[in-house]
Parts: structure tokens; sequence; C-alpha cells
């Protein structure tokens, strides 16, 4: 069974940084795209970023330049460096691990609050 446990979330001023973890427990990690999602107050979940498991990213547009995914498969983690951040980008966080041909189920973290003060 697949554990994800993220870390890093809190209150931060606009225009601070904030550096999210999510580590997994359990498969396969390395051979999983991953991504991180976002809830705010009121609205549907949203994508925000994926790695792959070959490393390739990609991003939403209202993050784009000031966010970075990243992964460490050595220590089953994946990052999400949040750079310039605004008040809008008050939510809460998610990171997913991606179904494989090994594994057809994706996986979720329980989630982090980020919130950006004006």
């Amino acid at each position: 069974q697949v554990q994800l446990v993220e870390s890093g979330g809190g209150l931060v001023q606009a225009g601070g940084s904030l550096r999210l973890s999510c580590a997994a427990s359990g498969s396969a990690f390395s051979l999983r795209d991953s991504g991180w999602y976002r809830q705010a107050l009121g609205k549907q979940r949203e994508w925000v970023a994926t790695i792959t498991s070959g490393g390739r990213t990609n991003y939403a547009d209202s993050v784009k330049g000031r966010f970075t995914i990243s992964r460490d498969n050595a220590k089953n983690t994946i990052y999400l460096q949040m750079n310039s951040l605004k008040p809008e980008d008050t939510a809460v966080y998610y990171c997913k691990l991606e179904r494989y041909w090994g594994d057809r189920r994706d996986y979720w973290g329980q989630g982090t609050q980020v919130t950006v003060s004006s």
C-alpha cells in the first residue's frame, strides 16, 4: 500500500517562498509520474505541476516561472518550490502519485495548507 506524507505548508507573506515535500512509501516511486494539485476554499481542485518518471516537468500557467517541481528518487520524495507567492496561491496543496503499468491506482497525499497573506 502506498502512503504519501506531505509537509512544508504554512503561513507566508506575499512575495515569500515555501517548499513543500511529499514522501512516498512503498511502491515503485521512480517508475511513476507525480504531481501537485491545489484546492482553494469553495473551489474545485486544480492541477499545479507534473514531473514525469523521466524528469520532464509541466506547469499550470498560473504558477509558471514561480513554482518548481522536482523529485529525488533516492528519497522517494517530490518537492514543490514556491517563490513569489501571491494571496491567490492560498489553498490546500495535494501531491499525487500516478498509476503505472504495475499498479493501475493513483495515490493522493492528505494535503497541506498554504496561506499567503497580503
